[in-house]
């Protein structure tokens, strides 16, 4: 059965491949289709696409929005695929960009101080990327030979919330109404990312209320017994099921390879035609407001 890796990274978010590396290790390893899912980032959309077709590998446009449950104030990320109308959507990401960069450099400048290290040469990492993540800022300290990898113990003790040391900034997202009503207004399907992960199921009922039309089942965080739970999930509520790796190459939580997790052949198509029922009922309701307008 083949697979679409539905959720990948590049470097213009927090991944360490760029577009045409990605779809070059998407082709060797076999996958017919994979979609770009850069955070607040629609840049790689149209390369993406081009280079897709050069390579023979069918790139679905995509992007992982950033927002905020405002009645639990936990993260959740909605991701967003084949948006008709993708260019709506650059004001959030905008919006999302400027949190998350005035979060960054508050971090920047605490990391410059517990440690003998520039503010310049973690920029310097990020080179490529559209902002500064954390995986940026540890790179900056391995490469200054502060730690020997992206994750462990110095990643926990700046970045985990038990960690009485850490130096976490969370940036302000908007609510998870206000970006699925905004996926819709450009035309996208609205999925929710990693709900395992972010343990966002609590959030469903409400994200479901404000329209959500899909859910991550596959992903490296979700066991078989969480799959599961996630597919009757999916059947109840009559959601699209995605899947993906989570891709970001040196970046990565663990030891996985693009395809490793994915979508079967046949969620792709589900998800496909879903979009081409939304579309259909967009143009009927538009042509029903222009008759009774008229």
């Amino acid at each position: 059965m083949l697979y679409g890796d539905l959720h990948c990274h590049t470097k213009l978010s927090d991944g360490s491949l760029g577009i045409e590396d990605l779809i070059t290790l998407a082709k060797k390893r076999g996958l017919e289709t994979i979609a770009i899912t850069d955070h607040d980032c629609l840049a790689g959309t149209v390369r993406g696409k081009i280079i897709g077709e050069r390579y023979g590998v069918n790139v679905i446009p995509g992007v992982e929005l950033s927002s905020t449950d405002s009645q639990t104030g936990k993260k959740v990320h909605l991701l967003c695929y084949l948006s008709d109308m993708p260019d709506r959507l650059e004001g959030l990401c905008h919006r999302n960009s400027l949190a998350r960069k005035k979060a960054a450099h508050i971090m920047m400048l605490q990391v410059a101080k517990k440690f003998n290290i520039a503010t310049e040469f973690i920029i310097k990492c990020a080179t490529g990327s559209t902002n500064i993540y954390k995986q940026h800022i540890m790179q900056a300290l391995m490469e200054c030979g502060y730690t020997t990898s992206v994750y462990g113990k110095l990643y926990d003790r700046l970045f985990s919330p038990e960690s009485e040391e850490n130096i976490l900034v969370t940036p302000k997202f908007p609510d998870i109404s206000e970006v699925i009503t905004a996926i819709h207004d450009a035309g996208g399907v609205a999925v929710l990312a990693h709900p395992v992960m972010s343990d966002n199921l609590d959030s469903l009922p409400r994200l479901i209320e404000n329209g959500l039309d899909g859910i991550e089942v596959w992903h490296p965080s979700a066991d078989e017994e969480n799959q599961s739970q996630l597919k009757k999930l999916a059947a109840k509520y009559k959601l699209v099921m995605t899947g993906g790796t989570d891709f970001h190459g040196l970046y990565n939580r663990q030891s996985i390879s693009l395809g490793d997790v994915g979508a079967p052949e046949d969620a792709i198509a589900k998800l496909k035609s879903y979009k081409a029922r939304q579309k259909r009922l967009m143009k009927k309701a538009q042509k029903a407001a222009q008759e009774s307008a008229g």
